[in-house]
């Protein structure tokens, strides 16, 4: 598990899943909340110096396409 800590003025914990992980879905978002019980909501703005613990993301199963090559 890793953590990262808010060192500006205006960030919400939607914004720290986003620079964290690059994406903004409901599961990430809702895994943080619950790593971080004192957290009230994702849309509050977060005091600098909070610590927030941040879920480790399961390994993607690489998809296998088939391609088709429509000009030679």
């Amino acid at each position: 598990m890793s953590s990262v800590m808010v060192v500006q003025d205006n960030v919400t914990l939607d914004l720290v899943v986003w620079q964290a992980f690059g994406r903004q879905d409901d599961l990430l978002v809702e895994q943080t909340l619950e790593l971080n019980p004192g957290i009230a909501s994702p849309a509050i703005m977060l005091p600098v110096g909070t610590v927030v613990q941040l879920p480790e993301l399961a390994a993607r199963q690489a998809t296998i396409r088939n391609s088709i090559k429509l000009w030679s």
